[in-house]
């Protein structure tokens, strides 16, 4: 069931099921070749992760992206990882910091998914913030984040904002790796606020 969400998860970023209309299971089996049931799981899945909304009394759709749900998620962002890294902080070991950074390669490559970027550049976050053992906030951090992902499309599309996210990656790298801990939660905070300002701004100019 997971491969088959995140392949639903990669065709909604591109487009190719469409937003604003009813999911029909009987169409979604034929397209990826397995029965109703593990089609129904996956978007009951995908519903509990914010990637499916109701429509009518039973069915389930795409949603149409909007700014103003994209800026609150980046002003939840900025508050909640923040404070996770101030937690995370002092117990980040080089360990983590080397684990983050293959990440950040991988993300370099060309030929991944859309989705397999989102899931990627969460990992890189969430192995900076794990250190800090706060289970309640890194659930809630996570979820923001599985809604985060159905934006990316514009960022690493239309945006461009890949290579400043990227950039913006390796020096939070590097100041952790420093022990500044101070410019590396400003940095964090600069990181998600701008990002989200950007895709705000977007989304507002084709709305």
């Amino acid at each position: 069931m997971i491969v088959l969400s995140e392949k639903i998860k990669d065709d909604i970023l591109n487009n190719v099921l469409p937003k604003g209309v009813p999911l029909r299971q009987v169409e979604l089996s034929k397209r990826y070749g397995v029965s109703r049931i593990p089609i129904r799981d996956s978007l009951l899945a995908l519903k509990a992760e914010g990637w499916l909304v109701p429509h009518g009394k039973a069915g389930l759709m795409v949603p149409n992206l909007h700014w103003k749900e994209a800026e609150e998620l980046y002003l939840m962002r900025s508050q909640l990882e923040v404070l996770l890294l101030s937690f995370a902080f002092d117990f980040i070991r080089q360990k983590d910091v080397t684990n983050a950074h293959k990440i950040l390669v991988a993300l370099e490559q060309d030929e991944i998914t859309l989705i397999e970027k989102g899931n990627l550049n969460w990992l890189f976050h969430e192995i900076l913030y794990l250190p800090a053992d706060k289970q309640s906030i890194h659930k809630t951090v996570s979820c923001i984040n599985q809604q985060v992902t159905r934006y990316i499309g514009f960022q690493y599309g239309p945006m461009g904002y890949k290579s400043q996210s990227q950039q913006d990656h390796y020096e939070l790298l590097e100041l952790i790796r420093l022990k500044k801990k101070s410019a590396a939660l400003s940095l964090l905070k600069q990181h998600i606020e701008e990002a989200g300002e950007e895709l705000t701004r977007f989304l507002k100019s084709i709305d």
